[in-house]
């Protein structure tokens, strides 16, 4: 049954992310959606940092359940990042648009590595959860970098 339940999750999310851009009928509400996403996946993702960090102890249930989340959500945000989403309350660089290759390229990282943290989370080893991890944040320091401002 969870496999069914992670499976139509992983479909909608997908679903949802070809289908967000004609969704928003303002630009400010695809700030909100992609604030929204990026808030989630922060949480679910500081949960599993405590662990990697050692603050917590390693549970490869409660890594998984959150790495899941983490590569659900690391699909959504794109999609709200349209014409007309460059101003307003972001804090998203005019990178974003100007570089938008070098965006797309980042956040397709991000999707691959979240699914590799999927993947180290459910083998249960420590080791590699970190590792796995820890590539993984490496995508977000490398976006943030680049194109989030202060």
């Amino acid at each position: 049954m969870k496999k069914i339940m992670l499976s139509w999750l992983a479909l909608s999310a997908t679903v949802v992310s070809f289908s967000a851009s004609a969704q928003f009928a303002k630009p400010e509400d695809a700030i909100k959606y992609r604030k929204a996403a990026f808030t989630v996946t922060g949480a679910h993702f500081g949960r599993m940092g405590a662990m990697a960090q050692g603050r917590v102890p390693f549970d490869s249930k409660i890594a998984t359940e959150n790495a899941e989340i983490v590569a659900t959500m690391a699909k959504l945000p794109w999609a709200a990042f349209g014409e007309g989403t460059d101003t307003g309350d972001t804090r998203a660089k005019s990178e974003i648009w100007s570089q938008n290759a070098k965006f797309k390229e980042n956040s397709e990282k991000f999707q691959a590595e979240s699914l590799k943290l999927v993947a180290a989370a459910r083998g249960g080893r420590e080791d590699a959860f970190k590792s796995a991890f820890n590539a993984t944040a490496g995508t977000c320091k490398t976006c943030h970098d680049d194109f989030r401002g202060k």
